[in-house]
C-alpha cells in the first residue's frame, strides 16, 4: 500500500465464491479427544479438496493451585498442589463459508472447546 491509501478491494464476479480465510481454534484439557476432533475436521477438509494447514500445537498452558491441606489452619503446614493442564491446536482453511459449516457440523467431544473465526482474503 501507498502512505496510508487503503487497498481497493476488487468486486468478486457473480459465478465466483467468495473464498475465506478461516482459523479454527481447539482447546481443551484432555489430549485425545483434542487429537480426534483435529483428525476429523482435517479429514473432512481434505475430503472437500480445501487448502488445509495444521493442526498447529500451541504451547500448553499450565494452571498451578497450591493449597493447604489443613481446613481449620492446625496441625503440620502440609500443603495439596493441583494444576491443570489446557492444550491448545490451531487449524487453518482456505475455503467458501457454506462448506466450513458442513466441515464443522461433525460431532465434537465433550471438553473440546471450538472456536471459529473468519476474515477475508
Amino acid at each position: 500500500t501507498m502512505a496510508g491509501i487503503p487497498p481497493v478491494k476488487k468486486p468478486t464476479p457473480t459465478g465466483e465464491v467468495q473464498v475465506h480465510k478461516i482459523r479454527i481454534t481447539l482447546s481443551s484439557r484432555d489430549v485425545k479427544p483434542l487429537e480426534k476432533v483435529c483428525r476429523e475436521l482435517v479429514k473432512g477438509a481434505k475430503d472437500n479438496k480445501l487448502r488445509v494447514k495444521g493442526p498447529m500445537r500451541m504451547p500448553t498452558k499450565t494452571l498451578h493451585i497450591t493449597t493447604r491441606k489443613s481446613p481449620c489452619g492446625e496441625g503440620t503446614n502440609t500443603w495439596d498442589r493441583f494444576e491443570m493442564r489446557i492444550h491448545k491446536r490451531v487449524i487453518d482453511l482456505r475455503s467458501p463459508a457454506e462448506v466450513v459449516k458442513q466441515i464443522t457440523s461433525i460431532n465434537i467431544e465433550p471438553g473440546v472447546e471450538v472456536e471459529v473465526t473468519v476474515s477475508d482474503v
